[in-house]
């Protein structure tokens, strides 16, 4: 509005600046609130009758024209301000509820889990979410540690819905059943009763016992990694491939459970598909292989932090899929334990 008092002065009445005027408020209403936008357009109305009477454009076509221009843009940018100033409102209270509901449905994990130390990075492929289709959860039982990282067909609301429906069923199952395999079929009846059509869960179940051993059911989901204290890596494959949960195929048998051991400074890696399959410009994959030295950190929460660093870098922007990464570290002797919210690592 300066700028257009000084051309206005300096150029005369017949160059026809002043609806220039208008744009103090146009510009209010984009920016500032209620308040800001009605002083900027007041402001514009003294100085459009200001300038209009210094031009002579008063009584006159040309100068009512001006005044009406500015007055119509200022009521404008005023229910702007106002609606925008809702949207707002309405938005961090959903972010609220997001939150939340992100605490009840994937809760934070335990810092520690008997000998074990835990860490979660999650990001949801939508935008602006707080929880998708990917699931994760560690429970600490009689018997030792179990552990689920689970994906959902499908993405919305009908995934998060179906996502608790499977966390429900195993915090319960994994609490009450004295062996793996009963977990599993808690959830398969569990899955088998509220899942319906073609949709299905992909899911790790793994248990960690107090005698060092390790015992995994795999449903269809990407192979855990294990990384020995001495940095062999391999891939936990099933013996015997099973289909996903829900899809209740008659004559399937539950997946072979799949043991070994898991011993101190050993670390298991357990992930979703939307970490291996994201890709960058050129569509090449993430090597998750290749960047296994990046969890040789400190803490488990550090080597995470740089495995989803590294992750995000190469897709060069948001991930086309929910991207979930669980790391379970053999706490080697001696070690101690710091503080930790349990809170899981973000995108930025």
């Amino acid at each position: 509005m300066g700028v257009t008092l000084v051309a206005d002065v300096a150029a005369g009445p017949t160059v026809g600046l002043l609806p220039l005027v208008a744009l103090g408020p146009a510009f209010a209403g984009l920016t500032g609130g209620p308040a800001r936008t009605a002083l900027v357009g007041s402001l514009a109305l003294i100085l459009c009758l200001a300038l209009g009477w210094y031009d002579g454009l008063f009584p006159g076509r040309r100068g009512t024209t001006a005044l009406i221009s500015v007055a119509g843009v200022t009521a404008a940018g005023l229910a702007a301000a106002v609606t925008r100033r809702r949207r707002e409102a309405e938005l961090a209270s959903v972010r609220s509820i997001a939150e939340v509901a992100q605490r009840v449905l994937l809760r934070p994990v335990p810092r520690q889990a008997g000998e074990l130390l835990v860490a979660v990075s999650y990001t949801a492929a939508v935008a602006e979410a707080r929880i998708g289709g990917d699931l994760y959860e560690v429970v600490t039982f009689p018997g030792g540690v179990r552990v689920i990282v689970g994906d959902v067909q499908g993405k919305g609301l009908d995934a998060v819905e179906t996502a608790a429906d499977v966390l429900g069923a195993f915090r319960e199952a994994a609490h009450d059943e004295p062996e793996l395999v009963g977990v599993s079929t808690r959830l398969e009846r569990a899955m088998d009763r509220t899942l319906q059509g073609e949709r299905f869960v992909t899911a790790v179940i793994a248990e960690v016992r107090p005698d060092r051993t390790m015992t995994l059911l795999n449903y269809g989901h990407p192979a855990p990694l294990l990384l020995g204290s001495a940095g062999a890596a391999r891939f936990l494959e099933p013996g015997t491939p099973a289909p996903p949960l829900g899809l209740g195929l008659d004559g399937t048998e539950s997946p072979e459970p799949l043991t070994g051991k898991f011993a101190p400074g050993d670390q298991l890696l357990l992930y979703t598909d939307g970490v291996v399959e994201a890709r960058d410009r050129r569509g090449t994959f993430y090597p998750l292989v290749d960047r296994l030295s990046l969890l040789d950190a400190e803490s488990p929460e550090l080597a995470l932090e740089r495995l989803h660093g590294d992750l995000v870098r190469h897709t060069e922007g948001p991930l086309g899929d929910d991207a979930a990464l669980l790391l379970l570290r053999y706490r080697p002797q001696g070690e101690r334990v710091g503080g930790h919210d349990g809170q899981p690592r973000r995108a930025g």
